[in-house]
């Protein structure tokens, strides 16, 4: 990790991130990082070293990220790992440590399972047999339930789920972690530090009002040494199939006339029933998540569209890339195989 010692919109007399008196001192006073800094570990961690060599047998360790919630990270983390499982030869963790808001037992078809305890220490819950998830919403009596939990719990959670997950022999741990850079994340960069991570993949839609958020969050992994392997663009456009669409008549807002029928058949007459309408639901208005990526020196990996497959395959725990072919199942295969590439690794997406 590289300094991280003293923020950079830290009050002047700050004592530093590490110290003891990190968010206790006076000069904590009023400063934006006080309430992280005085929940955060402090100091040389033991258990640190324990993590290094517990997660030794896990060749890649890759962080999905985000500046705001609502992006479609978990669906990002969960789809990237259902991917690079496909290959039986592969063999891949999912980590859920958004403690607060755990959608990944839903996304990978696993509500109601429950996490089990052996000699080794807590067993993942198996998709299949290379593909193991970890999520504190195995461990809810009721999915409903809150977490309302303060961050020294919720930090205690995230160590125990390094520290004493039996993953095994990886190629792939996915962590799927909470929106924007709370104590949680200082927390995960603290834990991993002597633990070789890959790097992070930053999730955003294309609107300014998220990709203000994402630079804080690239800022946050420049700053705590993480590497970031690239930014996705999710929802960048919507992609619809024409046959899908309902068109209506709103010149008289009253009646709103249907006009599907008409649509339907002018399609079939003009032989249109397998084209796409694609539109901008969130409007780049600075450029969108590439412009940002080239501003910042980052890389940029692609886009991924609003699309009805996505959020299908997400509902039943499925894979986009069986939806058949598609714009949103290309733009995954490409973005998922140019992330193995970086990685230095190849992946047989069929």
């Amino acid at each position: 990790m590289g300094d991280q010692e003293v923020p950079e919109d830290a009050n002047v007399g700050c004592p530093g991130t590490d110290d003891e008196q990190a968010g206790k001192a006076d000069a904590c006073n009023g400063c934006p990082n006080q309430e992280v800094c005085a929940t955060a570990p402090k100091g040389p961690d033991p258990d640190v070293e324990y993590i290094r060599q517990k997660l030794s047998s896990v060749k890649h360790k890759i962080l999905v990220l985000s500046g705001k919630g609502g992006v479609g990270k978990s669906t990002f983390s969960s789809q990237l790992s259902l991917s690079l499982a496909r290959s039986e030869m592969q063999e891949v963790g999912l980590l859920d440590i958004d403690i607060c808001g755990p959608s990944i037992p839903k996304m990978m078809g696993l509500e109601g399972e429950e996490v089990h305890q052996s000699m080794q220490g807590w067993s993942p819950v198996y998709v299949q047999d290379n593909l193991g998830v970890m999520s504190i919403g195995f461990m809810l009596p009721n999915p409903d339930d809150a977490v309302v939990w303060r961050g020294p719990r919720k930090n205690a959670l995230i160590k125990q789920f390094l520290r004493d997950v039996d993953w095994g022999d990886l190629d792939y741990l996915v962590v799927d972690s909470p929106p924007g850079t709370s104590d949680e994340h200082i927390s995960l960069a603290q834990y991993l530090s002597l633990s070789d991570i890959d790097g992070a993949i930053i999730v955003t839609p294309p609107q300014e009002v998220s990709i203000i958020d994402v630079k804080k969050e690239i800022n946050f992994c420049k700053k705590v040494g993480i590497n970031v392997i690239g930014v996705v663009e999710n929802m960048s456009y919507l992609s619809m199939p024409l046959n899908e669409m309902r068109i209506q008549d709103l010149s008289d807002p009253s009646s709103g006339k249907d006009l599907n029928a008409k649509f339907q058949e002018f399609l079939r007459k003009e032989s249109l029933e397998h084209c796409v309408a694609c539109a901008n639901v969130f409007p780049p208005t600075k450029g969108g998540a590439e412009t940002m990526a080239k501003a910042m020196q980052v890389p940029f990996l692609g886009r991924i569209p609003l699309d009805t497959k996505i959020a299908i395959a997400a509902e039943n725990g499925e894979s986009i890339l069986d939806s058949g072919v598609g714009a949103a199942s290309n733009a995954f295969k490409k973005i998922v195989q140019d992330i193995a590439k970086t990685l230095g690794e190849e992946v047989a997406l069929v």
